[in-house]
């Protein structure tokens, strides 16, 4: 027989378990049911969160970003490649490789270097060469390939064979020589990377804290770069699915062992030296701002820094480099003419090749990517010229984002707001990173703890993301009041989407 005091505390243990269960689970669920009947229907606006009809049901079980890349707007399209279509054919980039390893070879053995060999069957064997293979003219790399995932590991950890200051923009994948180039300031000294398997990156050493904002008094033109709006910039470009950002991931590097001890330049060699805290530090030698207050320091050997994949040789895959229409003045005082023009997009669409083909829809696109990482410094942009006027530009140098979190520089916006024009593809996805289910802070604060240095961005700034991706929704439709459906959206992916309802004629009509 039960005595009385275990029937009570029996009793009391039930009932503190349905208390529990009651005010944290039963609670919740029936406001939240309660709040939903009560909304009107009415009251969903193009901005606001709203059901997929039609879509395949949520997958519980895989994580949002999973579930976004599972999209049907993320499913591989099955194109069949034709003459012309990818960026490098396998024999030029082997028969290049051979000609740069042979090269290679002869230069250390006038040095007298008898180390290993350069061997062209190691790049056969590298995802470098798989990268470099997959560039065609649809984007940098096919939506779905594992290979991107292993490349961004080797950025982070296979062995570096050499070491090199970069110079300019120009040098940046082999644009230049980098002999008759300037070297670059030390506020914005980068180091080229050369790997043992033939790979070649840009490191852009840490600069700045992540909780740090960029103070308000400091021109866009003079900021400092990140390296980590480099490694988010990344993940972002391919959240939106634009694939244009090359390949960005984040890496300690060890001064002492992998630069000095590497390097054969003896000017990068020589600006080594160990600060008062007993860390290595080094700058860059050059006309102007070469002093060591502009150096960097590892803590006391380790500096993180982004390492940014090069694209194939300019002597296989031509770019052009052309001149943004919305690109800002760069003195303290004046201005463009489209910072002072509404009407100015009206010209740029009578300008060859702005004025057919995809070119003005792209530069669109970058504004749009550019404005969610507040980034107002893009005063250039390149495409491969093999791909003609319709090829998508290349979004190059993005560290200058991320700066400030609590500003949203609306000014970026200026090609969406004077042309009111934006691909149906582009608009499809960026309503898609508003719902819950795929919010596009969630999705970025996923995809960047696959980083080394995660985390890569704070809070606030995951945060502006949704904030300015509903800024850049609330364009498009005040665009849609005064122009209209036909006038605004560019059909780029016909009717196949079209079971997409955000209770918008934006998507569904």
């Amino acid at each position: 027989m039960w005595g009385a005091r275990s029937r009570f505390l029996i009793v009391l243990l039930f009932s503190t378990a349905f208390t529990i269960d009651l005010l944290f689970n039963i609670l919740p669920k029936l406001q939240q049911r309660s709040i939903r009947n009560l909304r009107c229907p009415c009251e969903e606006s193009f901005n606001s969160s709203a059901v997929l009809r039609g879509s395949p049901p949520l997958n519980t079980t895989l994580s949002k970003l999973r579930q976004l890349f599972s999209h049907p707007l993320y499913r591989e399209q099955k194109v069949a490649r034709g003459t012309g279509e990818p960026l490098v054919e396998k024999d030029d980039a082997v028969k290049y490789c051979n000609y740069k390893a042979k090269a290679a070879n002869r230069r250390r053995a006038r040095r007298g270097d008898t180390g290993t060999k350069y061997q062209s069957r190691v790049y056969l064997a590298s995802n470098w060469l798989k990268f470099h293979l997959a560039i065609d003219r649809y984007g940098l790399y096919p939506r779905l390939e594992p290979f991107i995932d292993d490349l961004l590991e080797d950025l982070a950890v296979v062995d570096i064979s050499d070491v090199d200051y970069t110079y300019d923009e120009k040098a940046l994948n082999g644009r230049c020589n980098c002999k008759e180039v300037v070297k670059p300031s030390g506020v914005h000294l980068k180091l080229l990377l050369k790997f043992q398997n033939f790979g070649k990156a840009i490191f852009k050493p840490m600069k700045q804290k992540r909780e740090d904002e960029t103070p308000a008094d400091v021109f866009y033109f003079v900021d400092i770069q990140r390296h980590n709006a480099e490694i988010a910039a990344f993940h972002l470009d391919r959240i939106l699915d634009f694939r244009r950002v090359p390949p960005v991931a984040g890496r300690k590097l060890n001064l002492s062992r992998e630069v000095r001890d590497l390097t054969r330049n003896e000017d990068l060699k020589g600006t080594f030296f160990i600060s008062p805290e007993n860390n290595v530090c080094f700058f860059a030698r050059c006309l102007y701002s070469c002093k060591t207050e502009y150096a960097v320091c590892g803590k006391p050997h380790l500096l993180e820094g982004s390492v940014s994949a090069f694209l194939p040789d300019l002597h296989i895959a031509q770019r052009e480099l052309i001149e943004n229409p919305w690109s800002r003045s760069y003195t303290f005082a004046d201005k463009k003419e489209w910072e002072t023009n509404p009407n100015y997009c009206e010209k740029i669409k009578r300008t060859p090749p702005y004025n057919t083909g995809s070119r003005l829809l792209n530069v669109i696109d970058m504004a749009i990517f550019d404005f969610l990482t507040g980034n107002m410094d893009r005063h250039h942009f390149e495409v491969f010229t093999k791909f003609g006027k319709d090829g998508y530009i290349i979004h190059f140098d993005n560290a200058r984002g991320f700066g400030k979190h609590s500003h949203d520089e609306l000014s970026i916006l200026a090609p969406l707001i004077q042309c009111c024009r934006i691909k149906k593809s582009t608009l499809l996805r960026l309503k898609l990173l508003s719902q819950p289910d795929y919010r596009l802070s969630d999705v970025m604060r996923e995809s960047l703890l696959h980083d080394a240095l995660s985390p890569v961005l704070t809070e606030p700034h995951l945060l502006a993301l949704d904030r300015r991706l509903q800024a850049v929704l609330k364009a498009v439709q005040k665009c849609l009041q005064q122009h209209g459906f036909d006038d605004v959206i560019k059909d780029d992916v016909g009717d196949e989407f079209d079971y997409m309802d955000f209770n918008s004629n934006a998507v569904a009509r």
